[in-house]
């Protein structure tokens, strides 16, 4: 008997489980700390208790790290394992530099101070990734739960990227080779590691969901965009605010578009135009109500090492040229391997060729992603351009789609494939390719 496409969705997800299990620890950053320490108070732990499970799980990975970097290095795979002693000194590192911070005083908010409380009010503003955390990190322990988190995490992302295709029209096989490609393309390892990224990857992906709804003729469907937007505040709302912005640029490229060619701009349009619109003047409203830190704090925060140092006086002008310098060295290594540009460039062709007004929505999408790496020009961070790669996740399953795409109920014949009828009391808002594009 034939496997239902839901059973294919389930099992590709489980596969992709199932391989994370070779790498459970060795994923964290700097930042991991923060979250995690976060997710153990918001548990009932003590600054003190966060603190020292915070690091043993840190210590314990970066030891594990070098004794696999020792084993395959040629020069020095016969010595002794360094492992141990990275893990010690860590660990003593950690212990000194927390433990002087709360003998000083530094005991507010929810996470261990690993830094100063400048910095550590940046990350105070985020608590949707903690709480998605806390319920695994309790059940679980700290290692295993935050295995088993990004594991569900980076899953619900490739199962969006099938809901949304298959909202869209695009067939089951090549709306499963999008999963596929969210799990084997940096979406897919980005959403495994310890930080807010996996989340806010899977999010966007629940907002383009409900676009491609509203787009779809689906009432209710800027529901979902509005949930979405909301959900992605409370896990980092600079990034609700960058999305919210650009799809409502989008609607706005789209309804000028639509003007000149002389169709009328469509209640799809002016539904997700409203949505997004509402949500970034929220986002900027409700920040400054709340007291959040500003443009002016992440600014100080990057050229002055984390706070480390004392705030430039002039911190536009080195920002610009930071900036400059930044994106010519960046595109100077992206010419020299240039994949990622042929994928993007692929990705955005088959989405604006095959439904052009859904593509120009997700192209606003991924563009999340250079906004976020233009506001931090860190050439050794690189995931902050992860949200770029879902052109190409979904872009690509377009490119070689050959049939003609027709938009879809959501359920239940999302999964099963039968076709929404275009008689539909919502059919006249499904977009449909016409010779004037979008």
């Amino acid at each position: 008997m034939k496997a239902r496409p839901a059973a294919w969705v389930l099992f590709l997800a489980a596969v992709f489980g199932c391989v994370q299990l070779a790498n459970v620890t060795g994923r964290d950053t700097p930042d991991s700390r923060n979250y995690l320490s976060y997710a153990l108070g918001l548990g009932g732990a003590d600054k003190s208790e966060a603190a020292g499970r915070t690091i043993e799980y840190l210590c314990a990975s970066r030891g594990e790290t070098a004794s696999r970097n020792h084993d395959v290095d040629v020069r020095r795979f016969r010595t002794p394992d360094p492992g141990p002693a990275v893990r010690e000194k860590c660990r003593r590192y950690y212990e000194w530099s927390v433990g002087r911070r709360l003998d000083a005083g530094q005991t507010s908010g929810w996470t261990a101070p690993f830094m100063s409380e400048r910095f550590m009010r940046i990350f105070e503003v985020r608590p949707g990734y903690p709480l998605l955390l806390l319920p695994f990190v309790t059940l679980l322990g700290v290692t295993w739960g935050l295995w088993a988190a990004g594991v569900c995490v980076a899953a619900a992302g490739g199962v969006l990227v099938f809901l949304v295709l298959r909202t869209v029209g695009v067939p089951v096989g090549p709306a499963l080779t999008g999963q596929v490609l969210y799990y084997v393309l940096p979406t897919g390892a980005t959403a495994m590691r310890p930080m807010t990224e996996g989340t806010m990857t899977a999010l966007t992906l629940a907002a383009l969901w409900g676009c491609a709804l509203v787009l779809g003729g689906r009432r209710g469907g800027g529901g979902p965009v509005a949930v979405s937007l909301a959900l992605l505040f409370a896990v980092k709302h600079a990034q609700a605010l960058f999305l919210a912005v650009c799809l409502a640029g989008a609607c706005c490229l789209i309804g000028v578009h639509r003007r000149r060619a002389g169709r009328p701009v469509g209640n799809a349009v002016r539904t997700l135009l409203k949505v997004t619109t509402g949500a970034a003047v929220g986002t900027v409203l409700l920040a400054g109500l709340l007291r959040y830190p500003s443009e002016s704090d992440s600014l100080q925060d990057l050229l002055t090492d984390h706070f480390f140092q004392p705030d430039r006086e002039s911190p536009w002008e080195e920002f610009f040229q930071l900036e400059g310098n930044f994106w010519v060295e960046w595109l100077r290594r992206q010419l020299a391997q240039p994949l990622f540009l042929v994928l993007i460039g692929a990705g955005a062709w088959g989405a604006l060729r095959r439904r052009p007004t859904f593509g120009v929505l997700l192209v606003a999408a991924g563009g999340t992603g250079v906004l976020s790496m233009a506001a931090h020009p860190d050439i050794a961070i690189d995931r902050l351009m992860v949200m770029v790669w879902l052109v190409p996740v979904v872009g690509l399953p377009l490119l070689v789609t050959d049939e003609e795409l027709r938009p879809r109920r959501p359920f239940p014949s999302l999964l099963g494939g039968q076709p929404s009828n275009p008689r539909s009391s919502n059919a006249g808002e499904a977009e449909a390719p016409s010779p004037s594009g979008v």
